[in-house]
């Protein structure tokens, strides 16, 4: 679940209009129409910027051209390719250039074409290679479409995933004798791997379904160094139980079934293997006889025989490093770290290229912070320390010893850039504005393409030295600027509150336009709430448009962050628990009390709406706070925590069999009884993430307690509700009207 859906929901966001001459023009009121069909209020980025190898020019998708600019200047350089020259022999169907990859050397490129997703970071495709030396286009198979794709470091071979099975496609046509099938084009050999692939039992190569969506990865293979050997997953999943979706629209509805395993259920069992190219010969690493254990990440180090292995143990709160000798599989632990609550798996570990020492982030001080350890486990130094947050590691630029990161340390709702060197001596703030600030480096670090925003400001997109100077503006959405201001966009407001256990929680608020101290409004909530997440930043996006139009119908419209979410340390993140949703539904429930005190707010008129986490905490305080909350919409939202999937429900709340109270108490489903306000339920019947079955329990649930309520079902829609025509609209059409139709 996480904040992604919060993102998901972040649809887009608006500005100010200048108009000349004295005359003043009318406003506009803001429609769905502006919203979702005209893209009125969506920003601009700058989007497809890859760094040359040179760390000097960049190159990015204009139109149909793949073209090079510098970054000093912005000066057109030379164009790579064209869309006309993605043509194959034969056919008249141009390969979109959007999705591309250039091999190490940069004389190759790989583009994806005809995609189909699976879940949320897994899709399959037909790739295909252009040699830009020998300007020839091939397909990189004719078998059937692949996953995963990617180059080998030396531009010689692409691995992939077909049908369950890892295979390679050597471009330099070797692998004769080893019964490859040269293709009949002649632009090389195709190679499996495995054999034992087979859905819904073995995965070599790829992630089962909770992997993908927990542990946030779906390419379960990786290259080393210098391409001779490949390290990849084999998930064993026969023994996870299965849910089935049904689609509509055919004669007889299809059943599509999954592997998706729930807390205290079976999970996959995970082998790692190394695949040696030279020798041909596949080797077994050793990860302990323990089976009921994850592996999140293996990763190579610099060492061309090393390759990293993370081991967690089921409960997720130890984690391991070993260290593989890529030749005979057996490995040796050089860190364990262990956490009275839980080990978050993030990818903030890098191997310095001096094959002695490594970075990564831990929360073990109480704040997540960046350690440089060597690689026989012992401390070298910590290297960020202080009542604040390492949010993200943006690089480490190994030749002039600096890690680049961001944080919150000037507060949790602003996120800055800086550099601390390796040796813990210099610390530098890159980034000068409030708000949130983000960046990516060119590959000698040289530059730096910096985007900023606050909550009021769509992002400003600016070409940076690595020192934070700025040489020149991308992107500044000076339009949007133009369109939020005619369209009378309200101003967001942080504010916070004390609770009566005195915790200070952090909010925004919108109020209405032409607001009035005077009148009493009413409110409604827009949270999310999940762990780590945060809504309450200093960002774009976290007031979407769609705010602004309760704000125009004279809703004030507010959201808070709860314990349990990010940006405030581990104590407070962490507080929940076992008790997942407890604290967070108090938090919600004392915000609502804290403005019901406020002269202007209607305090019988306060609502809640969210997604996912944010849809499950809305059911929770509209049955658990019944008296605060008159109204609400929960859309995919879960109902019980037993029907989530085990790693994501497991890491807060640990078995039912060992914390049946927690899940019972913190499930809607078991307060149904309760309700007193106004519900819309809202779930797509093909979500294969919160599946349909917590809404459809709720309804009995609701059904049985004798409680009235709307609901809104969309066949053969997943997670985000938005497959089909219309989707989208048709989804927020109703969510208007059900909030219009009583306020």
């Amino acid at each position: 679940m996480k904040n992604k859906t919060f993102s998901l929901l972040s649809l887009t966001l608006f500005v100010t209009i200048t108009l000349a001459g004295n005359a003043q023009p009318e406003k506009k009121q803001i429609t769905l129409e502006d919203i979702f069909k005209n893209r009125k209020f969506s920003s601009k980025g700058a989007p497809g910027i890859q760094s040359m190898n040179d760390g000097n020019h960049f190159c990015q998708v204009k139109k149909d051209s793949l073209n090079v600019y510098e970054y000093a200047s912005g000066k057109y350089v030379s164009t790579v390719i064209t869309s006309k020259q993605l043509i194959l022999q034969g056919d008249s169907t141009e390969i979109p250039i959007s999705s591309f990859e250039f091999s190490g050397d940069e004389s190759k490129l790989l583009f994806a074409a005809d995609e189909e997703p699976i879940y949320r970071r897994s899709s399959k495709a037909n790739y295909f290679i252009y040699d830009l030396k020998t300007e020839k286009l091939f397909p990189l198979s004719k078998n059937g479409k692949q996953r995963l794709a990617t180059f080998s470091p030396d531009g010689t071979k692409i691995a992939f995933v077909r049908d369950n099975n890892l295979y390679i496609k050597d471009l330099s046509i070797g692998w004769m004798n080893l019964g490859g099938k040269l293709d009949d084009q002649g632009t090389g050999i195709e190679y499996q791997i495995t054999k034992d692939g087979k859905t819904n039992e073995i995965i070599n190569g790829a992630t089962d379904w909770v992997y993908e969506e927990e542990f946030e990865f779906s390419r379960a293979f990786c290259w080393s160094p210098d391409g001779q050997k490949i390290a990849f997953y084999r998930f064993n999943e026969s023994n996870v139980k299965e849910y089935q979706l049904t689609y509509y629209g055919d004669l007889y509805p299809e059943q599509y079934t999954f592997k998706y395993p729930k807390p205290g259920e079976a999970n996959s069992i995970i082998d790692v293997f190394i695949y040696d190219l030279k020798d041909h010969t596949t080797i077994k690493v050793d990860i302990g006889k323990e089976t009921d254990i994850y592996i999140p990440r293996i990763k190579w180090t610099d060492d061309l025989n090393s390759l990293a292995v993370y081991r967690m143990n089921r409960l997720q709160n130890k984690l391991e490093l070993l260290l593989a000798d890529a030749s005979t599989g057996t490995t040796h632990l050089i860190y364990k770290e262990e956490n009275k609550y839980y080990i978050e798996i993030n990818d903030h570990w890098n191997f310095l290229k001096n094959n002695k020492e490594f970075i990564f982030t831990s929360e073990k001080d109480g704040f997540r912070h960046i350690y440089l350890y060597d690689l026989t486990g012992k401390l070298v130094r910590q290297l960020t320390k202080g009542a604040w947050e390492v949010t993200d590691v943006l690089g480490v630029d190994e030749k002039n010893g600096m890690v680049y990161y961001l944080s919150d340390e000037i507060s949790p709702m602003d996120r800055d850039i800086y550099a601390v060197s390796l040796d813990g001596k210099r610390k530098i703030k890159i980034s000068t504005k409030h708000g949130t600030n983000t960046a990516e480096f060119s590959k000698t670090f040289t530059w730096l393409i910096k985007k900023w925003s606050d909550i009021n400001t769509p992002p400003v997109i600016t070409v940076c030295k690595a020192d934070g100077a700025a040489v020149r503006i991308l992107q500044d959405n000076a339009k949007l600027r133009e369109t939020m201001a005619f369209y009378r966009f309200s101003k967001a407001e942080f504010f916070n509150f004390k609770t009566p256990d005195s915790t200070i929680l952090n909010g925004f608020i919108v109020k209405p336009p032409d607001f009035d101290p005077a009148k009493k409004y009413p409110v409604l909530f827009t949270i999310y709430g999940g762990p780590g997440s945060q809504t309450v930043l200093n960002s774009w996006g976290g007031v979407s448009s769609w705010n602004q139009l309760w704000a125009q119908n004279g809703i004030i419209v507010v959201s808070v962050d709860n314990r349990g979410t990010g940006g405030r340390g581990e104590e407070f993140k962490k507080c929940t628990y076992l008790q997942l949703g407890k604290y967070e539904t108090q938090d919600q429930i004392d915000a609502a009390k804290y403005l019901g005190t406020l002269n202007y707010v209607d305090k019988n008129r306060i609502g809640m709406w969210g997604w996912s986490f944010g849809g499950y905490l809305t059911l929770s305080c509209l049955t658990k706070g019944a008296d605060y909350f008159s109204f609400g919409i929960a859309v995919a939202p879960v109902t019980n925590w037993k029907y989530y999937d085990n790693i994501y429900t497991e890491r807060f709340m640990r078995t039912p069999k060992e914390n049946d109270e927690g899940y019972e108490n913190n499930s809607p489903v078991n307060h149904a009884n309760k309700l007193k306000g106004k519900l819309l339920l809202i779930c797509g019947m093909a979500d294969d993430n919160v599946h349909p079955q917590n809404s459809y329990d709720m309804v009995t649930a609701l059904v049985g307690a004798d409680k009235q309520f709307e609901s809104q079902f969309y066949p053969n829609c997943n997670h985000g509700i938005y497959t089909g025509k219309n989707t989208s609209f048709h989804l927020y059409q109703r969510m208007t009207d059900f909030i219009l139709k009583d306020l």
